[in-house]
């Protein structure tokens, strides 16, 4: 071989090795930012009816009429069974984050399909709403003092909306959870606060009971601060919430460092006689926790729904 044909061979040989590579590196970032270091989730063999995902758009007016994006899981049954009515789970993201992370990492989907089979819990509807314009961007889940960021509203009253307008919902708020992790958590509890009609049920996984004082979204204004702060609007919130039966699901890691503030939390909603349920869990604020309950808090909200239906 010529040494033009032989160098030629090397760098041919050299590039396909950093391209390979790269496509390396790519795919474990890839599958890391999907599964966060776990295993792809799979139902166990015993599970022979199996839910299905899928994605949907709302052109919200909170939004200035942006077309956001809405995962959601169909729970296993709802296709055969074209006459029954759901109660629907709304989860919401941490920061940064995205909607797919409950059924890749959390594996709300594999807990329900598992669930449902042992005939332990009800199946429900999961719906997954984008919170941001990017997974990067943080917006708290918050009517924010930007024009067109009206994240809770968007919640509450677009993504619910157009749930009940393109699913067999059970249109009511006794059978309505909304659920969150981390910035989540904060934001399920900051908007069942103010939506009680809308929401029944409401499940903290490691939020913050404080508003942070983001000028972005706040603008550092105090009384838009303390209207987002459920330490500070639980008690005016507290006649109606008695009254509606809202119900309130929270745990935190015992290693979380706003475990302070789900503390206090848990002890306003005693003092008010709100009804509640509060755990400290072994753990920190990390994946493996919400994981590791995510069979715990899908059980909490099936429980509550019978409860209803009772």
């Amino acid at each position: 071989m010529s040494p033009l044909r032989l160098s030629r061979l090397v760098a041919l040989v050299a590039a396909f090795a950093v391209g390979t590579g790269l496509y390396g590196v790519y795919h474990y970032v890839h599958n890391y930012w999907d599964y966060r270091g776990f295993a792809p989730p799979h139902d166990a063999s015993f599970v022979r009816v199996h839910g299905t995902t899928g994605r949907f758009y709302v052109r919200s007016a909170a939004l200035g009429g942006r077309r956001q994006p809405v995962d959601f899981y169909l729970p296993p049954g709802y296709l055969s069974h074209p006459h029954r009515r759901y109660p629907v789970m709304y989860l919401l993201h941490g920061f940064p984050g995205r909607p797919g992370a409950f059924i890749s990492t959390v594996r709300m989907g594999v807990v329900e399909d598992e669930l449902v089979a042992l005939h332990r819990a009800r199946p429900m509807i999961l719906v997954m709403p984008f919170g941001s314009t990017g997974s990067f961007t943080d917006e708290e889940w918050a009517n924010g003092v930007r024009r067109n960021d009206k994240w809770e509203t968007f919640v509450s009253h677009d993504v619910v909306a157009a749930v009940d307008l393109r699913f067999r919902t059970i249109r009511s708020e006794s059978a309505r959870v909304l659920a969150g992790l981390s910035e989540g958590g904060y934001g399920a509890v900051n908007i069942g606060i103010h939506h009680p009609r809308e929401f029944g049920t409401i499940e903290s996984w490691s939020g913050y009971m404080r508003a942070d004082d983001l000028g972005s979204i706040f603008g550092h204004r105090r009384p838009l601060l303390q209207y987002n702060t459920p330490l500070d609007t639980l008690s005016a919130a507290a006649p109606t919430l008695r009254r509606l039966h809202t119900s309130f699901w929270l745990y935190t890691g015992k290693d979380d460092s706003l475990r302070g503030q789900n503390i206090l939390f848990s002890n306003e909603l005693a003092a008010l006689r709100i009804p509640h349920q509060f755990y400290l869990v072994r753990g920190g604020h990390n994946w493996a926790l919400w994981r590791g309950n995510a069979a715990r808090a899908y059980l909490a909200a099936s429980r509550r729904l019978r409860l209803h239906a009772a």
